[in-house]
């Protein structure tokens, strides 16, 4: 079925195109993993070979026979609701509040999949842009894990929840901000610290809360692979970043600044309470009062304040900025140990299903013996 057919409102045209502007870069200076240059350029090739060794494919390594009702795909507690405890929900029936669950984890995972896009094209872009070759290498391991990203998501809406949702506004604004600016830096910053970031908070907030499976699983893999791309950001930045003058790197904090209240308007929903004929004034004043949304804007820049303070982007400004938001005390939470874990948890989780699936073979051999013997017998 074409997806055109299976979204929840008008997505307008079917081709979003974005001017490019910069220079493709080509390097002569020949890398190869286990380098040692002394200049910390061999970080990145390790990275490289990571992102090698950990590539894997979405057909075979997610059970997609697992059955997901749409209705309640991610066992979303009532009071996780934005309507919850307001008129609209005392007059909806068990039918409506499952349609709106729907609709949510389809608007939620349409996001996902359209950021996982932008982050494909941005990696893209950074092998292009991006001065040394050691970096190429990495982003084109990076635009591989997201075109596997986009996929798995297009699948789980395609196939599981039969919705989707156009990009929203907030979102589409900063990846064709990213996309525009020439300096070469600015897919990592707009991509692999501020969206990338802010998507990681967004999966992981998911993935340890739901009792689902499929979702759990997709989100456990693809949060394995987005550690390293935050990585990668990090590194290529804080060695640039402490080469810049004031004056440009105010200009990054600036960026940063519009991105992120960008990025914490984006989360509210609003469209999805529209399509439930509630005005879109009413749908912003219920969205803003919900405690729940409060808590997950908090936690959704757990990722990005401690990164952005890593590469050297702390000024004055962007410091009020952050207290503005409620996040400032978050630029202290360790980052590597967030990444750490994120690699554990999907780590641990194969190896769960795994001795699952091996058990059951046994069962499987052992009680076709035991049959075989009794009809031998």
């Amino acid at each position: 079925m074409p997806t055109y057919d299976l979204y929840a409102m008008d997505p307008g045209d079917p081709h979003w195109q974005v001017p490019a502007s910069g220079e493709a870069r080509f390097s002569w200076e020949a890398m190869f993993v286990g380098q040692k240059n002394g200049s910390g350029r061999d970080r990145l090739l390790a990275l490289y070979q990571k992102g090698k060794d950990k590539q894997w494919d979405g057909q075979k390594r997610i059970d997609w026979d697992l059955e997901v009702d749409p209705y309640d795909a991610l066992g979303t507690p009532d009071e996780m609701m934005t309507l919850y405890g307001t008129p609209h929900w005392a007059k909806m029936t068990d039918r409506d509040k499952g349609e709106l669950r729907q609709h949510y984890a389809s608007w939620q995972f349409s996001q996902f999949l359209h950021g996982e896009q932008g982050a494909m094209i941005c990696a893209a872009r950074i092998v292009e842009s991006v001065p040394d070759l050691d970096a190429k290498f990495y982003s084109a391991t990076q635009t591989m894990d997201e075109a596997r990203h986009a996929e798995i998501y297009g699948r789980f809406l395609h196939e599981k929840m039969g919705m989707v949702y156009p990009i929203n506004d907030n979102l589409q604004s900063l990846l064709g901000d990213t996309l525009r600016d020439s300096r070469w830096d600015m897919p990592y910053l707009g991509m692999q610290v501020l969206i990338e970031g802010l998507a990681l908070a967004a999966f992981g907030m998911i993935r340890d809360t739901t009792d689902k499976p499929l979702p759990k699983q997709i989100l456990a893999y693809v949060m394995q692979d987005e550690a390293r791309h935050v990585a990668f950001g990090r590194m290529a930045l804080r060695d640039y970043y402490k080469q810049l003058t004031d004056a440009e790197l105010r200009e990054r904090e600036e960026f940063v600044i519009e991105g992120c209240y960008l990025m914490r308007d984006r989360l509210r929903g609003v469209e999805v309470l529209e399509n439930f004929g509630i005005p879109k004034a009413e749908a912003e004043e219920l969205s803003e009062r919900s405690e729940f949304l409060q808590l997950f804007r908090r936690l959704l820049f757990s990722r990005i304040v401690p990164c952005v303070k890593d590469i050297g982007l702390w000024g004055k400004r962007l410091q009020e900025a952050y207290v503005d938001m409620g996040v400032f005390e978050m630029g202290d939470s360790n980052l590597d140990l967030l990444m750490a874990e994120d690699e554990e948890i999907a780590e641990k989780l194969d190896a769960e299903r795994f001795a699952a699936e091996e058990r059951e073979r046994v069962a499987e051999v052992e009680e076709a013996i035991e049959e075989g013997q009794r009809l031998g017998g």
